[in-house]
């Protein structure tokens, strides 16, 4: 049986909580929620990219990608994507900005399904994506 592994990457601190920013069991790696917090500086609290969609849509995907190579994944892999948004008026900004950084990924598998829901977060965060990989 293959051992569940936690993954941090260097550019996260330790969650708040008792869940892990990311876990890899055998060919499977499940990316938890990530915002746009830019990369961590010890001692400090976690700071927001920025107060527009654009600074937070952009910094979460690196953070997500920063859990799936963690985990030994990229966004090939990648066979489910979910998207929080707070604002339904995101919604085409926040498409438009997904579909640039995919045009400039350059993958080379199909895309991921994909979903957007519409929740409330922490005050100042406007977007949270998670994501589940399976790795050939």
């Amino acid at each position: 049986m293959n051992e569940k592994i936690a993954i941090t990457p260097d550019t996260h601190t330790e969650p708040p909580a008792r869940f892990s920013h990311g876990v890899r069991k055998g060919n499977i790696v499940q990316v938890a929620g990530q915002v746009g917090f830019l990369p961590a500086v010890e001692g400090q609290p976690p700071t927001p990219a920025g107060p527009t969609l654009r600074e937070q849509t952009l910094q979460t995907l690196a953070n997500v990608t920063a859990v799936l190579e963690a985990g030994g994944a990229s966004w090939d892999d990648v066979m489910m994507i979910r998207v929080y948004l707070t604002d339904t008026d995101h919604f085409a900004e926040m498409n438009d900005l997904y579909n640039t950084f995919f045009d400039e990924a350059g993958l080379k598998q199909a895309p991921a399904a994909r979903t957007t829901v519409y929740v409330g977060l922490p005050a100042g965060l406007l977007i949270e994506i998670d994501a589940l990989a399976v790795i050939d």
